[in-house]
């Protein structure tokens, strides 16, 4: 049985501890304590001098008390902007923030969950094979803990991340691969009033491209979008660079490559209709991942919902997370609902029962995959 009051308050603790991407180190600090009292094996990998941060990644081992295959479960550490100085309030069975920052349920309502699952099987003696936990840093913004994680500490079979936000009872088992398609536009500067026709308009390619070019919504695999333009310094100069940051997004890696070809074609073609260079910078961001509904970890997953209550439900996502990366290095893994609502804004929130089923998951995967 979930202690309800007490994953309440250890989410609230946790949520409470600032971690934006790159400064998770005092929350690592806290993490780690949780997990060497419930008596859990600790090592901290290198992936934050990899990836510039205050922590590596927190690797945790709990051993079997029989044979088994070896599970894990994955959380990232890090919250978005602006994500200092948290306050939660509870309203309505809900753990909302006070409205000035994000709350941190994504991606500290799946930890609590994995935190309160663990104790569970620790204080009933529950029979369970091994046991991994990852929790990772810098997943916000270019899943650098996943990506440069230490594979070689992780021996699982297979892989839970709890960081979607359907409630518990979605399991992921698609997500696209994506695609970084950075453009530098360069033209040629003059003075706008005296000379314009002197200069090359780096706007003036930037604009014709993004026109030309197929984006947003491509088919139901595939999307694509041009995020960022920055460039210019006065009305009266020509300008002459401009930096654009685009990606594109599919679960059929055929049409992501063509996509990302298109893309970068409608750049270079605009550039030399108007006499300008184009610099390019593309780069495969994460995989794609594609679990069968027949896979093992779908049907024992769905299995515990049905234990607990819960309708189960497969679906794909639009969306990267550590899911990918993990597939990517050869551990099978799926995305699983923590109820987490309008993450990455200030109304973001998580329901209690949602909180509490999601521990209560927790433990039923380590139970049935020890049965």
């Amino acid at each position: 049985m979930v202690n309800q009051d007490r994953v309440i308050n250890e989410f609230l603790e946790l949520i409470q501890i600032d971690s934006l991407s790159g400064k998770e180190g005092q929350i690592a600090k806290v993490l780690v304590k949780k997990l060497e009292e419930l008596g859990l094996e600790i090592t901290i990998d290198n992936a934050g001098e990899k990836a510039g941060g205050e922590t590596g990644n927190i690797i945790a081992k709990m051993k079997g008390t029989k044979n088994g295959p070896t599970i894990l479960f994955s959380c990232h550490m890090d919250t978005v902007k602006p994500g200092l100085g948290i306050k939660p309030v509870i309203k309505d069975e809900v753990i909302y923030s006070d409205g000035t920052t994000i709350l941190g349920g994504d991606d500290k309502g799946g930890i609590a969950a994995v935190l309160e699952g663990i104790r569970l099987i620790k204080e009933n003696n529950i029979e369970h094979s091994d046991v991994e936990v990852a929790f990772s840093i810098w997943e916000e913004g270019g899943l650098f803990g996943s990506k440069y994680m230490d594979y070689s500490l992780l021996k699982a079979d297979m892989a839970f991340v709890l960081d979607s936000g359907g409630s518990p009872g979605e399991i992921i088992i698609q997500g696209p691969a994506q695609d970084k398609v950075n453009a530098k536009i360069i033209g040629r500067p003059a003075h706008a009033g005296v000379a314009p026709e002197e200069g090359i308009s780096a706007i003036q390619i930037a604009a014709r491209a993004i026109d030309r070019m197929n984006l947003l919504r491509i088919d139901k695999e595939t999307t694509a979008n041009v995020g960022v333009i920055s460039g210019g310094e006065a009305t009266n100069i020509v300008t002459a660079e401009v930096l654009i940051k685009a990606e594109a997004r599919s679960t059929n890696e055929e049409k992501l490559n063509k996509q990302t070809a298109h893309m970068v074609e409608i750049f270079e073609k605009a550039a030399a209709d108007f006499g300008g260079k184009v610099e390019m910078d593309v780069e495969r961001m994460y995989p794609a991942f594609t679990i069968a509904e027949d896979d093992i970890i779908v049907e024992k997953t769905k299995e515990i919902f049905g234990r607990m209550g819960i309708q189960a439900y497969t679906a794909s996502t639009g969306g990267g997370s550590d899911t990918n990366v993990f597939n990517g290095n050869g551990i099978k893994a799926i995305n699983l609902g923590i109820g987490m609502k309008k993450p990455h804004t200030l109304e973001e929130h998580i329901s209690i029962k949602d909180l509490v089923n999601s521990a209560k998951m927790v433990c039923e995967l380590i139970k049935i995959f020890g049965e």
